[in-house]
This record gives structure tokens, C-alpha cells and sequence, in this order.
């Protein structure tokens, strides 16, 4: 089935959002502050989930927080595409892309003359039915546009939202509640354990040896990973109960513990996104080595918004000297600590409402292309 589309004449733009991550996920965590930012002056906000309901608080502030809420979740594709269609989206923001309970086959219906894939997956879906991509200059420079079937819209900071109203707990837990050493440096990293790879973590074990009674603190993950990971770290020399774990808990209770570790290493092939995103809205300096895809370059996307680039390394030998460097001048840490809590409160990556504007602008773009009766094309939004 194929459904019509024609430009009209708007005094306000509808655009949908569709996820299966309105919950207490990733996804919700760093894009839920976006909603109650559109300009509604301008758009009409829909968004349409096809995930469970949790019942948390993330999920009912989203409900609130836009125009519209859908549940797609029972419906099938077909019936799913045609709820966006009656509803006239003019802008349809697809946040799983090829990710977790994607349900792209609603895309592939086309049931808005505009579609975009973002924030859920760093990469072109390769589908001719996505027009745009929401990027920066950063993750994927312009000589990559060859790569991908969607067109560029490139943002002038990171091409990550996040939420500037995040809360993070008041009371930090104590070095004992989180099974760390009374003492010893603290490196952390809070990536999924899929993430960790023997390039990196080769490094990371480099790093441990030359830093006497230094930990690694990782995210809790399956039991078997963490054997692996240990088992490995013993063939490089290093005790593996310097590999310590934290177990999950609620968001804000999690960010607070990012004060007990003293240096986030950032992953690889694949870097923390959100993760990276949560260790800089709590203050946690970290160290990133951009790879040569837009997964392994979202760290240095993060730390060049929030105006901390010198923390971004151009290898990974450089990335091992400065670690152990910093882990033997705390002065030198601390002001780098010192640094980001400052610029985190006025830099563009935590800037919510400018962050609205600006993909308002790419909107409006958009739009203004199609009303035209001319095909998408790259954009470039600029200050």
C-alpha cells in the first residue's frame, strides 16, 4: 500500500516522534527534555510508542510533555502507518532506526512525507524510505555523505540532545557502599560490557599496571562477561578484583555515584553515548579516542560541546600517558574537574531550549524543500 502526499499550507508543523524507548531507557533519558521545549507557536508535537509501558516517571512526563500520545504497540504495521497518516505528520522521527524493538517496516510505508532517523542509531539505516538524518560535523564529516542514503543535517555542536533538567540524588553513596578500595585511584567506565574490546582494554590494563592500587570500575553486567573480563585482565597482569562492579540502579542514584570515580575511560569502536553523556552531567571528566565511524566518535562529539577538547586524545598511546598522568597529578585533575562543572552549565551540549531551536530550524528546512516540490538534500544548521 502507498499513501498520498501533498504539500499544504501550515501555520504549525506536525511532527512525530516514534520510539520503542518512551521509558525509563537511554533514549528517554537524554530527549525527554526536548519535548516541552518545541515552540509550539510553530509545531504540534506528536509521539508515538511502540514499546511497553513501564508506568515510570520518564513515560508520563513524555505523555505530558507533548501534544499527542499514541499507543502503536498493539497495532500492526500496516494500521500503524496509517494512525501517523490521519494524524498528518508532516515530520516523522524515527529514535530506533536498526535498535533494539525497532518497528522499521512502519517506516518503510511511508506514512510521512518527511522522514529522519535519529539519536537511537548511529548510522545510516540504508533505506531509501529515510530522507534525513539528524548528525554533526564531528561524527560524520561530509566526505562521508557517500555512505549513507539519508542526507546530512548537520548541527553546529553535538548531535545529541540532552536534558538540562536531569536530577541527580543529593546523597552520594560511600566508597564501601559501592565495594570500592577505601583508597586508590578510581577509573571508571559504565559502557555495556558489549562495548569492551581486547584494543581498549589492553590499554585499560596498561593503565591499572602503572597505577598502583588504581580500580576499574565497570556497570554490572551478565556473570559470564565479567568472568571473561577478569580472566583476561589476569593473563595481563593485573588481579582481576581490580575489576570492580556497580549494580543498576535508578538513574539519579546512578549519576550520583559518578562523584566516587575520579576518570571516566571512554570505550572505543563503540563509545559510551549516553553513558559519556551521564559521567559529564555529573561532572566526571573523561578520555576519549575518536575512531573512524560515527559510534566511535560520539565521545569526541560530547567533549568538544561541553568545552572540554583537550580531553580528547589523537591515539591511543596518548590516551594511556594521560590517564596515568592524571591519575599522578590530582591538582591537574581537579581543575579539569573544576572546569567542566562550570562549562557544563552554560555549554551547548546540556543547552536544551537552543538545542530546540536549532533542530526546529532544520525542520523548518526540511519542510520548505518539500513544499517546494524539491527533493531532499543535505542541510546545515549554523549558529
Amino acid at each position: 500500500m502507498g499513501f498520498e502526499h501533498r504539500p499544504v499550507e501550515r501555520t504549525k508543523l506536525r511532527i512525530g516522534y516514534l520510539s520503542a524507548d518512551f521509558n525509563n531507557h537511554a533514549t528517554t533519558h537524554l530527549i525527554q527534555g526536548l519535548f516541552s521545549r518545541h515552540d509550539r507557536a510553530g509545531f504540534e508535537v506528536f509521539a508515538y510508542s511502540i514499546g511497553k509501558n513501564d508506568h515510570s516517571a520518564y513515560r508520563q512526563r513524555v505523555e505530558t510533555d507533548v501534544d499527542t500520545f499514541r499507543e502503536l504497540r498493539p497495532l500492526s504495521p500496516v494500521e500503524a502507518a496509517r494512525r501517523i497518516y490521519q494524524d498528518g505528520i508532516d515530520i516523522l522521527i524515527d529514535l530506533n532506526g536498526h535498535a533494539g524493538l525497532n518497528r522499521i517496516e512502519i517506516l518503510a510505508l511511508k506514512p510521512a512525507p518527511i522522514q529522519v532517523t535519529y539519536l537511537g542509531h548511529p548510522g545510516t539505516l540504508g533505506a531509501t524510505f529515510i530522507d534525513y538524518i539528524i548528525t554533526d560535523a564531528i561524527v560524520t564529516p561530509s566526505a562521508e555523505q557517500a555512505y549513507y542514503d539519508e542526507h546530512f543535517v548537520t548541527l553546529p555542536d553535538s548531535y545529541q540532545v540532552n536534558d538540562c533538567d536531569r536530577p541527580i540524588a543529593t546523597e552520594t553513596p560511600t566508597r564501601a557502599d559501592c565495594k570500592l578500595p577505601p583508597t586508590g585511584f578510581v577509573f571508571c567506565c559504565f559502557c555495556g560490557h558489549q562495548k569492551i574490546e581486547p584494543l581498549m582494554f589492553e590499554v585499560w590494563m596498561r593503565i591499572l599496571k602503572r597505577v598502583p592500587d588504581s580500580v576499574l570500575w565497570l556497570l554490572d553486567g551478565p556473570a559470564e562477561t565479567l568472568t571473561n573480563l577478569r580472566r583476561e585482565a589476569t593473563q595481563r597482569g593485573v588481579a582481576g578484583e581490580r575489576l570492580i562492579t556497580a549494580p543498576r540502579l535508578e538513574p539519579d542514584e546512578h549519576l550520583a555515584r559518578h562523584r566516587l570515580a575520579d576518570l571516566f575511560l571512554d570505550t572505543y569502536f563503540y563509545n559510551g553515548h549516553t553513558t559519556l553523556s551521564d559521567a559529564l552531567w555529573a561532572g566526571l571528566p573523561a578520555l576519549t579516542c575518536p575512531g573512524q565511524s560515527f559510534p566511535s566518535r560520539v565521545g569526541a562529539s560530547l567533549l568538544n560541546a561541553v568545552g572540554m577538547p583537550e580531553l580528547i586524545m589523537p591515539d591511543l598511546m596518548t590516551l594511556e600517558e594521560t590517564a596515568v598522568r592524571l591519575a599522578e597529578n590530582p591538582a591537574e585533575l581537579r581543575a579539569l574537574r573544576d572546569k567542566l562543572n562550570q562549562q557544563k552549565l552554560t555549554a551547548a551540549l546540556f543547552d536544551t531550549p537552543r538545542f530546540a531551536r536549532l533542530l526546529e530550524q532544520a525542520y523548518r528546512q526540511m519542510w520548505t524543500l518539500y513544499q517546494s516540490g524539491q527533493a531532499p538534500r543535505a542541510i546545515t544548521i549554523a549558529e
